[in-house]
């Protein structure tokens, strides 16, 4: 993980509280998270507080705060739009948000790699996201063209050192871009940034890699997230164009070699699993 570049724990997090949101500034805050980019700490019983933890982060942020109301507004499930924004202070330079807390647990953690229901809610809600936006920033590694990725996967594909996985890449290269309108993107579509309760998709959290691009991108999730069955109850009710899916397969390949080799325990857990599923 990425050093911090600035300290992102509860003392700042409740002087943030009492200086600009008083009225929140008692509740218990209790850390929960902390990811390369930001610290999760939850507030109270119904609330969290999302604190960027270095630099580049913050622009993350700001797209989250700029994007998620209108998204929330047009999606089936529950996203992590800011109940209240917080703006930067000469202690914390950076804007940080308050966003709903979402009971449940990760489908990551729950094993539902081939339940259908899932399956097809996940494709109800990118039917939905994907929509043309040409205001979505732009993000230099998701939703471009999958050959500007193709620096990064030599050298990932050299640490795998599996022939059967740069043939995958190779189909994927070959297929024919995306065409269309820039479309808004999640950006990080993977399991652990799916929130489930009793078996049903409740949210879609982690939106700091939204921008616009090819759905490919997301539409890897199909490999990412499910077994042979489910993915295919999820590519019939999404219905996406043969050359998208083929540049998703190349798109889950690219997620997952990075997982493998620079994520944490979950996500290289992800990540072989992706592997697996895109050799299937």
């Amino acid at each position: 993980m990425p050093a911090a570049d600035i300290e992102a724990g509860p003392e700042i997090a409740r002087a943030l509280l009492e200086e600009q949101h008083p009225d929140l500034a008692r509740l218990p805050l209790v850390p929960v998270a902390e990811g390369w980019d930001n610290v999760v700490l939850r507030l109270g019983d119904d609330l969290a507080v999302r604190l960027p933890r270095r630099r580049v982060a913050a622009a993350l942020i700001r797209h989250e705060q700029l994007a998620l109301p209108a998204i929330a507004a047009r999606v089936p499930v529950a996203v992590p739009a800011p109940v209240r924004v917080g703006t930067p202070t000469d202690r914390f330079p950076f804007p940080w948000s308050v966003v709903p807390w979402f009971a449940g647990g990760t489908v990551a953690d729950a094993g539902m790699r081939e339940d259908a229901g899932l399956a097809e809610a996940l494709a109800a809600f990118l039917a939905a996201l994907h929509v043309p936006d040409e205001a979505a920033p732009e993000n230099p590694v998701r939703g471009v063209p999958l050959a500007a990725r193709a620096t990064a996967m030599t050298e990932r594909l050299a640490a795998l050192d599996d022939p059967r996985l740069d043939a995958r890449w190779r189909e994927a290269l070959d297929a024919a871009p995306w065409s269309g309108p820039r479309l808004r993107l999640h950006g990080d579509l993977h399991p652990a940034n799916l929130v489930q309760r009793d078996g049903r998709l409740t949210a879609v959290v982690d939106f700091g890699d939204t921008g616009g691009g090819d759905p490919a991108t997301d539409v890897a999730t199909a490999w990412l997230t499910f077994g042979p069955g489910a993915r295919e109850r999820f590519r019939a009710a999404l219905a996406p164009d043969a050359a998208t899916w083929t540049r998703a397969r190349g798109w889950a390949l690219c997620m997952a070699a990075a997982h493998v080799i620079d994520g944490g325990p979950t996500t290289a857990a992800i990540g072989r699993a992706a592997l697996s599923q895109v050799l299937a």
